[in-house]
């Protein structure tokens, strides 16, 4: 029951982080701009990102496409890291791998906001 409640809490909160920076590279926020904007991505790019990491926090919370979710914002997290990597910024990667592991622990322990009852 704990660990239900522990993956509940992760999955929203990887739910609301997804949204929150999905939302902050649509409102181009300057540290947005400037993390994105040294690997070069256009506007277009960058709302196109952002798009992406908002569609997987959404999939997220639905059981049908709960790890189709978890994957596409794996994947998003791990193209950053990438990113921050290729420019040999370890300090940054370093940041993103936690993130990356809540998506792969969400997946591991499943879907639990479902109705205990059902």
């Amino acid at each position: 029951m704990l660990v239900k409640i522990i993956n509940s809490l992760l999955i929203l909160y990887v739910v609301f982080m997804g949204f929150k920076q999905g939302w902050a590279m649509v409102t181009s926020a300057p540290q947005m701009l400037d993390m994105f904007g040294k690997w070069h991505f256009s506007n277009k790019g960058l709302f196109l990102f952002a798009a992406i990491t908002m569609l997987s926090a959404l999939l997220i919370l639905f059981p049908q496409t709960f790890v189709i979710g978890n994957i596409l914002m794996a994947a998003t997290i791990l193209i950053i890291i990438c990113l921050q990597l290729s420019e040999k910024n370890l300090k940054g990667a370093a940041i993103e791998v936690p993130f990356l592991l809540m998506n792969l622990l969400i997946i591991y322990l499943g879907y639990s906001l479902q109705n205990p009852t059902k």
